[in-house]
Parts: structure tokens; sequence; C-alpha cells
């Protein structure tokens, strides 16, 4: 059974538990997801409805958007834990000659590449979702303008943890070349999210001065 197919309650008992997965970057794209529905419901609660009539016709393809975010950072969410069996396994080769010491080094460089592409999908997805959010907080029906907040939040929170899961990978990783190009991708998703703090803090001051 893949991870997202168990209930909250199972998941997060195995995320607690003694087994190596899922792990943070399971947890990591667990949360972009969220993040992503968040927003997607306040599209879903403005497409549609009459009263909204005049801005649907932005509102709709960022609620398509941000579902096919959702659906991408939920396959995240599994292939997270299916990476790092593929760099428990290149750890666990024989290394006992030349030849399976070769084999085994440029295993664990494939598997720790593989690995880091993963909390990667979840930085950039993660930066994806932010720059829905400022039109959704605009545009979108202002009675849910707080699960904006709590979308920008846990986009924020993603991509942090997406990062460091990026960089525990990329740390073992020998290749100068993808390490750049791995960064260079988190700088830009960084430059994303900051969008998603300015819309957190811009949703909070509306709130607490209404």
């Amino acid at each position: 059974m893949q991870l997202t197919e168990q209930s909250v309650r199972t998941y997060t008992e195995a995320l607690a538990g003694p087994d190596p997965t899922p792990g943070g970057g399971s947890a990591a794209a667990l949360v972009g997801a969220l993040a992503a529905a968040s927003a997607a419901m306040v599209g879903s609660f403005t497409v549609g409805k009459e009263k909204f009539a005049e801005v649907e016709a932005e509102v709709a393809p960022l609620l398509e958007m941000l579902q096919a975010l959702r659906t991408r950072l939920l396959d995240l969410t599994d292939a997270d834990a299916e990476a790092y069996a593929q760099v428990r396994a290149a750890y666990r080769m024989a290394r006992k000659t030349d030849e399976e010491k070769w084999a085994r080094q440029a295993a664990i460089q494939d598997a720790l590449k593989s690995a880091a592409r993963v909390p990667l999908g979840v930085v950039v997805a993660a930066g994806e979702v932010a720059e829905c959010l400022p039109a959704m907080a605009e545009k979108g029906n202002p009675n849910l303008l707080s699960d904006v907040g709590v979308a920008a939040i846990l986009a924020e929170a993603a991509f942090a943890a997406g990062r460091l899961n990026v960089e525990v990978n990329l740390a073992g990783v020998t290749d100068e070349a993808y390490i750049a190009e791995a960064r260079e991708q988190v700088m830009e998703a960084e430059r994303q999210i900051r969008t998603a703090r300015e819309v957190a803090a811009g949703v909070l001051a509306k709130i607490t001065s209404a």
C-alpha cells in the first residue's frame, strides 16, 4: 500500500516509528500537498459561484494548477520512501573486490542523485504553489482568506523542509555540475517562496485589522 493510501493516523504512526520510511522528505511533500489543497479549497469556493462570476476566468486556471500540484506532491510523498530504499540498497552492496567497490560507489552516487530529486521536486512545487497565492488572496472567496494564509505558511514549510532534504543528499554527491544545477533550482524556488511570506503577512494583517 502506498503511503498516501493510508489514513492520516496510520501515516503519522509510521512517521513516528522505528522504520526509516516515511521520513522527513515524505513529510515535506505531504505538507506541500496540504498547502496546495488549502489554496485549492479557496478556488473551489469561488469557481462556479454566481457571486464570483467576474473573477472565475482568473481563478479557474489557478484552481486547476493547484489541483495538479496537490497530485504531484502526493506522488512525491510516496516517491521519497522509494528513493530512500534505493540509497539503502546501494550502501548495502558488496565491497570486497575493487570491482565491487567501484560498482557500489557508482550505485550510491546514482541513488543519492535520485534521492535528491524527490525533495527538489517538493521545493520546486512549493514555489509554484506560492506563485498562485497572491491572486487567490485577491480574487478568491474572501470568506476563506485565512485558508490562503494557511496555504502560504505550509508552502514555506514544505520548501524549507524539502531544501533540507535536498542538501542532506547532495552532501554525498560528487558531481559538482549536478549539485550546482540543483541549488540553482532551489534558489529560484526561494525567490518564489518570498511571495508566500508576503501573502501570509498580508492575510494576518487584514484579519487582525478587520
